[in-house]
């Protein structure tokens, strides 16, 4: 099923207001754009007609004044005279007539004789600058061709504004004959009127033009004034109503006289000769102008039209009309401009009027939204608390005000349940991080006092054994004391606490006999109390304990004692929590000081070592955090640290279980789980026997009884010699001499006589190494010593330790797991043990880290292995089992080595060794520290700081304690 999408109040309430503006104003907004976009189009075309009658009659004002200037000419005798002098004296009159017309730019006269005289105006006449070389200050320039000397010379006099001549060129004959022109046939053919010309190149400048040319009254010359089609393009283009306005002027066979294509760069006329040799301007069909073409195809003969017309992606206003040239033949113009420009200012002032409407629009929502979030804006404020207590967000109180009541007592209820749900969560948090058990209850009683604003009180713990609750701790006076009052039995139904725990909280008044009868460790008052006994449950509604709290008032707040209710259910979970932990700790201490204490009498070689080592350990260790300045000024263990040193020290040495007890208590170089010197011995009675038997046999056989009793004497004395020397090289020593070991390889060659199975009555592991040789045919000359294969003991896989093992060990493991070759211990050359027996009793460190770190040690306790497995490390990097350097242990590792040794070298309960007095011990620990065994700085603590001899008066006898110089070795 699908959701429904949530709204906002805000938009609930303005919905109404919203919905009555956006009808208004999409009825206004329908009406007033309908009509006035109708105005506007209708005003366009209307405005476009006015705007084309005045392009057309500026484009006559082109033509008109020219005609009737010209007629004017023709009307009088506007250059008098035979020649080029003469006829400069009335050259003012032509001037007169170009500076009167502003489309004129030359007058002249052609004469019936060829000759011709041209006034130019130089600054109007587009071509002049280019042709003529004209001096400074030259305003208007004269062509003369006239006859002198029955010859035509022509000259150019350049003439200032003021008339007067600047100077005379006579110039080459350029063979121009007036009489030859359009202008002049025409002229001459129809007298009595100005006419106009068809386009042409104008001979002097190559400007294209058009010339009005009268024949003069009463003479045979013709007067004409020229009009270049720039001028009549430019007045077209400054006629342009908009920028992207098209106009053309053509003639009546669409030739261009004039044409402005938008913002495309200024047309230039020019005349070009077609297929058939005929000379004519470009027509309009020829251009890129599809909307001029348009209009031109849909105008009338001598009617004008204005319309809209749609093209190119555009709605254009269109014009044309015919224009009347005077003298000449109609022209048309055309004029398309679009509509978005003609009619910016009309369209800018309607999307004015939108924006302002659009504005009003959106002013009268915003209000509308305004005023309707300020209604609702307590609401989701209340909402955002809301959502800030299901997160859990109790930083900042509710503070919400509203005019609206229901709100404002809704905003007071959300601020009283976010105070109550955040002093809860803080309560039961503060409950829940604490980790010391005594602490805790002292904060359970002090958090329930404040809760319910209670003078005293007292809090009880349940002990299921006694049947009892007994009191644990008071609270008087805002403080929490210890208390050694009686508890409560279980039996008394009569105290108000005992009735609590047998159902629930209760309340109720006590007189001031029955508060000192029941709270004896409280204070007395002369006033009768409130009681609120509240018992402690966990979660299984197990019996923890109790809280009996007192209050003045004969009432109490109802949200009090719930929230009260409610707290006492997380404290006495927190309690039983840290009972819990505080019994499991004490179980794995008995259990680590058990492990300890069997290793410690497992065998007297150990003694108490397991027991003191720990003791030790910590004393260097509070002395290092005792310390203010040097190596260990910045030292400092947390309670889960201590409690990391204090078991790593109680296990430091819990691989010893593995370790064979014959091997540890081994005493003589051939025991084993016994003394194999006893068959030793056996053998060399054997031999003894043997040499008295041989003795009595050469006697009965007829020897000299004196030579063989001598070599009888001879031979026990030697037995027993030897028997003496082996004996004495099995209680081992210092150092094996060669000349010993010569010795003792020597006596291993005598033989002795074997008549009985060695292979029968024995264990089925003996026998397998017995059977790694076959057994030899009875009786068998054996030797008196002898290294046999099945005194070897293979190494298992399990026993093997390869170099790439995953707890990092370093360690050189015999080829074999035991050897008990006879020779092979005899010749141990130092003490007792083999290469394979000190191996297996050095392993120890080696299982000690394997066995601990097998266990699955909390986080805060990861460190056991490495502090516990580092005793037998030295400093330089040559200890065993990791070979690792100082700078590889922790500072606790390699207290404990220090610990270990000094305990090992005092201690007094081996019966192998004396212990050491406190100077040998340091003396000897000075020269490992010399050899850095040790760690010099912890050393120089151990001393400085008093710890050696505070441990001396603790474990060590009174004789061993002597006097010896700290500073020697500091």
């Amino acid at each position: 099923m699908r959701n429904k999408k949530n709204v906002h109040f805000h938009i609930y309430i303005s919905y109404f207001f919203t919905g009555l503006i956006l009808i208004f104003a999409i009825a206004m907004g329908t009406v007033l754009f309908t009509r006035m976009s109708t105005i506007i189009l209708s005003q366009a075309d209307s405005s476009y007609a006015l705007i084309g009658n005045e392009v057309a009659s500026n484009v006559k004002d082109i033509y008109e004044p020219v005609r009737n200037q010209t007629e004017i000419l023709a009307q009088s005798q506007p250059v008098s005279g035979k020649n080029l002098n003469e006829r400069l004296n009335h050259v003012n009159y032509l001037a007169k007539a170009i500076v009167s017309v502003k489309s004129a730019t030359s007058a002249y006269v052609g004469f019936s004789n060829g000759e011709f005289f041209l006034l130019r105006q130089y600054a109007k006449s587009n071509g002049s600058k280019g042709i003529f070389k004209a001096p400074l200050n030259t305003a208007w320039i004269v062509q003369s061709t006239s006859v002198d000397s029955d010859k035509l010379q022509e000259h150019v006099v350049y003439l200032d504004d003021k008339l007067n001549e600047i100077e005379r060129q006579s110039i080459p004959a350029r063979n121009y004959d007036p009489r030859s022109r359009g202008w002049y046939e025409t002229a001459m053919k129809n007298p009595a009127q100005a006419n106009v010309s068809e386009p042409y190149y104008f001979f002097t400048t190559g400007q294209i033009g058009v010339t009005y040319a009268q024949k003069i009254v009463d003479a045979d010359a013709v007067v004409g004034i020229d009009i270049e089609l720039p001028t009549i393009h430019e007045t077209i283009r400054n006629s342009s109503v908009t920028p992207s306005t098209r106009m053309a002027l053509i003639d009546r066979k669409g030739q261009l006289l004039a044409w402005q294509n938008g913002k495309q760069s200024a047309y230039k006329p020019q005349i070009i000769t077609r297929l058939d040799g005929v000379q004519s301007l470009p027509t309009l069909a020829e251009q890129d102008a599809p909307v001029l073409n348009k209009i031109n195809e849909m105008a009338s003969a001598n009617t004008q039209s204005s319309q809209a017309l749609e093209m190119i992606g555009k709605t254009w206003a269109t014009y044309q009309a015919s224009i009347q040239i005077p003298g000449g033949q109609d022209l048309r113009i055309l004029i398309a401009s679009p509509h978005d420009e003609l009619l910016a200012g009309v369209i800018k002032m309607r999307r004015q009027s939108i924006a302002l409407f659009v504005l009003l629009l959106a002013i009268g929502l915003g209000l509308t939204t305004y005023f309707s979030r300020l209604a609702s804006k307590p609401l989701k404020q209340l909402n955002d608390e809301a959502s800030k207590i299901a997160r859990f967000d109790f930083k900042s109180p509710i503070k919400i005000e509203s005019r609206i009541k229901e709100i404002a007592d809704l905003s007071n209820s959300m601020r009283g349940m976010k105070a109550t749900i955040r002093s809860f969560l803080d309560i039961a948090s503060s409950l829940a991080s604490e980790t010391n058990y005594d602490k805790l209850l002292a904060r359970v009683l002090k958090e329930m006092s404040e809760i319910t604003e209670a003078k005293s009180g007292i809090l009880y713990l349940y002990q299921p054994q006694e049947q009892a609750m007994q009191v644990v701790q008071a609270y008087v006076d805002h403080q929490v004391l210890e208390t050694t009052a009686h508890g409560i039995s279980m039996t008394d139904e009569n105290h108000p606490v005992i009735k609590a725990c047998k159902s629930r909280s209760s309340i109720c008044r006590l007189q001031a006999e029955e508060l000192a009868s029941h709270f004896s460790a409280l204070p007395t008052t002369d006033h009768a109390t409130t009681l609120i006994a509240i018992p402690l449950k966990d979660r299984n509604n197990t019996l923890v304990g109790a809280i009996a709290l007192v209050i003045d008032d004969a009432d109490i707040d109802p949200g009090r004692q719930a929230m009260a209710e409610a707290v006492s259910g997380a404290a006495a979970v927190a309690i039983e929590n840290q009972r819990l932990i505080q019994e499991q700790k004490a179980l794995l201490e008995a259990f680590i000081q058990l492990i300890a204490s069997a290793i410690d009498a497992k065998s007297p070689y150990t003694g108490g070592h397991c027991q003191r080592v720990p003791v030790l350990t910590k004393l260097l260790a509070q002395a290092a955090c005792k310390e203010t300045e040097g190596p260990f000024a910045g030292f400092q263990l947390s309670e889960a640290e201590w409690e990391e040193l204090h078991i790593a020290a109680w296990l430091h040495d819990c691989g010893k279980v593995t370790t064979p007890e014959y091997i540890v208590d081994k005493a003589t170089k051939l025991e084993t789980l016994y003394d194999r010197i006893h068959e030793i011995r056996m053998r060399f009675e054997v031999l003894k026997r043997d040499a008295q038997i041989d003795y009595w046999q050469a006697i009965a056989n007829g020897g000299n009884a004196t030579e063989l009793k001598t070599q009888l004497d001879a031979n026990l004395a030697k037995l027993d010699c030897d028997f003496a020397f082996l004996a004495e090289c099995n209680e081992g020593g210092e150092f094996m001499a060669p000349d010993k070991v010569a010795r003792i390889q020597d006596i291993a060659g005598r033989h002795w006589l074997r008549t009985l199975s060695d292979r029968i009555g024995i264990s089925h592991d003996e026998k397998e190494r017995k059977n790694r040789t076959t057994e030899p045919c009875l009786p068998v000359q054996e030797q008196l010593l002898s290294d046999k294969p099945e005194h070897i003991f293979t190494r298992s896989t399990r026993d093997t330790i390869t170099p790439d093992n995953p707890w990092g060990f370093k360690v050189k493991v015999p080829e074999h797991l035991y050897n008990r070759g006879e020779v092979y211990n005899l010749t141990v050359a130092r003490g007792t043990l083999s290469e394979e027996e000190r191996y297996k009793i050095n392993e120890h460190m080696i299982q000690t880290i394997v066995m601990l770190e097998k266990l699955p040690f909390p986080r805060h306790l990861a460190r056991v292995p490495e502090i516990a497995g580092g005793h037998h490390e030295k400093m330089d990097g040559t200890g065993y089992p990791k070979r690792l350097a100082a700078a590889d242990m922790s500072i606790p590792a390699r207290m404990m080595a220090i610990a270990d040794i000094f305990e090992a070298l005092t201690a007094a309960d081996r019966p192998y060794k004396k212990g050491k007095t406190l100077s040998e011990a340091i003396k000897i620990m000075s020269f490992m520290k010399k050899d850095q065994h040790i760690d010099a700085e912890l050393f120089s603590l151990f001393l400085k700081s008093g710890t050696y001899l505070e441990y001396a008066k603790m474990f060590m006898n009174t004789d061993q304690i002597d006097e010896f110089d700290i500073h020697a070795y500091v």
